[in-house]
């Protein structure tokens, strides 16, 4: 602790707060991991996750640090195309309780959902328990769905918004809990729509429609528990009128993000004009995909276009640290997207496999 709290001593508190809680992470997966007669290294990170936004941006680095420690002890075998599912469950695994461990370092008192998902990649169905380990139902083969991530860049705190359901618990009870039990029933209903055998995006719309309306219907009952802000809303009204998809607040409300899943078959040019606008009130804007993989390793780390055949040039510290804010990392390594760069190689669960 005395190492961590003695970082970004320059920057205000709260960016400084942000900092150690990282040093924290690092270092005790650092001091876990590594070992005495292993010789120096430089570690660089960066992020295009947004902080603080409620994204699961501290989980993404836990997974990514607890996977390069890993590796560099030598105690993963992959990830590889020929790598039998069963190892790459395990290896899974293995990333996501150390990646945990770093939760713990930054968060205190983590649910674990975060980090599972991110180690994981698809979704999953998490439910923490009262006494015992969380519940995990992985959906290895939900599809890849077009998002787009809306932050309002309107702070808001997760304790505040929590006492505010529990302000509400207390003064309408059995109001609340009816409000509860439908979150409960919707989020069973999209499980029970999303693991059905016609659930795919261009073979069966009436599925995608069916989760959208589902997805209308959760943010409004998470509206009813005073949870939404008007830039919240503001992201939603200029979604349904452009009728471009299904928009719902992500997070603990209050501020933060929104996701909106598309319409099928959605022009280009409506999605455009949609961000436009959003740009124009200050919105930050990211289109992503719902549904992909999730931890990965880049190797060869090679910079190349997706259009280049030649090698191209290593990727190296000063490349990656030198690289223009998300946009720049992005063109750079490929997030997101493994058909960029050929060198990018996944644990990936069994399809078949619950």
């Amino acid at each position: 602790m005395p190492h961590a709290k003695a970082v970004s001593k320059h920057l205000p508190e709260r960016q400084r707060k942000i900092h150690i809680k990282s040093a924290t992470a690092f270092l005790y997966l650092f001091l876990s991991l590594g070992s005495p007669d292993s010789p120096g290294f430089i570690y660089t990170l960066r992020s295009t996750i947004p902080i603080g936004a409620g994204l699961g941006s501290s989980a993404s680095i836990s997974v990514c640090l607890s996977a390069a420690l890993l590796i560099q002890m030598r105690a993963l075998a992959g990830p590889h195309p020929d790598q039998p599912s069963q190892e790459a469950e395990a290896q899974i695994g293995h990333i996501n309780r150390w990646a945990f461990v770093g939760e713990l370092c930054i968060h205190g008192d983590p649910s674990g959902v975060d980090n599972t998902v991110s180690a994981s990649g698809k979704a999953v169905v998490f439910q923490r328990n009262v006494s015992g380990p969380p519940s995990v139902i992985h959906l290895n083969e939900f599809p890849r769905l077009p998002l787009l991530l809306v932050n309002t860049q309107q702070s808001r705190s997760t304790s505040v918004e929590v006492e505010k359901v529990k302000k509400l618990k207390i003064n309408h009870p059995e109001l609340t809990e009816m409000i509860l039990e439908g979150i409960g029933k919707v989020a069973t209903s999209a499980l029970e729509l999303i693991s059905s055998l016609d659930f795919h995006v261009n073979g069966n719309p009436d599925a995608l429609d069916q989760l959208g309306s589902l997805i209308g219907v959760n943010h409004g009952l998470l509206v009813s528990l005073g949870v939404s802000h008007p830039r919240l809303e503001r992201v939603r009204e200029l979604v349904d009128h452009s009728k471009l998809g299904w928009t719902k607040l992500t997070g603990a409300g209050g501020g933060g993000c929104t996701i909106t899943l598309f319409r099928p078959n959605t022009e280009e040019r409506i999605i455009e004009e949609l961000e436009q606008k959003l740009t124009a009130e200050g919105f930050a804007i990211y289109e992503t995909t719902l549904g992909a993989d999730g931890v990965g390793v880049l190797w060869p780390a090679v910079f190349r276009c997706a259009t280049d055949a030649k090698a191209g040039k290593e990727i190296d510290q000063e490349m990656f640290e030198s690289a223009d804010g998300v946009q720049g990392i992005n063109q750079l390594v490929g997030v997101g997207a493994q058909e960029n760069r050929e060198g990018w190689k996944f644990w990936t669960r069994d399809t078949c496999s619950r």
